[in-house]
């Protein structure tokens, strides 16, 4: 790991705030506070260690429970006297069990393709809507298959071509599909990006 300076004598009780990110997903999963102590320790052991205020001690996170902070990454910011710590969780990261300490779940995001995915599924339910996805998934999956080979034949296509703004519709009128199509075999982005990610690694 690089070296790192950090000035812990920024603030009166030498302690500096901690932000853990899953090095992953990229969720922001809780806040904590570190001294120069607990930060030596966490590069030492690798298990994210901070200093508990309200115990006055050195507090390595999972001790207790078990869902410990894998260390992967630690980056100052600018004026070196705050910490992002990029970490593999083991568990729940809240002490109320929760993925993250806002509450929320620490899935993969991607942006708008994420909340496509979530449009596209709400369509899938509610399959009494009019839209355009739910009459596609009453069709079934073999003419959601069609309409993704029928969008594929077509970007190539406009790929043979020089016209790219009728391209880019084509893409995008092929990952649409493709997303619907996902959804038709319950299945969903975050699963083909992991398959990916293997790949990845084992090449």
């Amino acid at each position: 790991m690089n070296e790192i300076t950090l000035d812990f004598n920024k603030n009166k009780d030498g302690l500096l705030p901690a932000i853990i990110q899953d090095a992953t997903t990229k969720n922001v999963l809780m806040l904590g506070y570190m001294n120069q102590e607990a930060f030596e320790k966490t590069r030492q052991t690798k298990l994210v260690t901070f200093f508990s205020r309200s115990k006055q001690r050195l507090w390595t996170k999972g001790e207790e429970s078990g869902h410990c902070l894998e260390l992967v990454e630690m980056k100052p910011d600018c004026d070196n006297d705050t910490l992002l710590i990029s970490v593999n969780p083991k568990g729940p990261t809240c002490h109320r069990g929760t993925d993250t300490c806002w509450g929320e779940k620490n899935e993969p995001e991607y942006g708008f393709l994420t909340t496509l995915e979530t449009i596209i599924a709400n369509r899938k339910t509610n399959q009494d809507s009019k839209s355009y996805v739910a009459s596609l998934f009453k069709s079934g999956i073999n003419k959601i298959a069609q309409k993704v080979g029928e969008e594929a034949v077509e970007t190539v296509i406009e790929a043979k071509d020089n016209n790219g703004d009728l391209f880019l519709n084509e893409a995008a009128d092929l990952l649409f599909h493709y997303l619907i199509l996902l959804q038709a075999k319950e299945f969903k982005l975050d699963q083909v990006v992991s398959v990916l990610e293997s790949r990845n690694t084992s090449s």
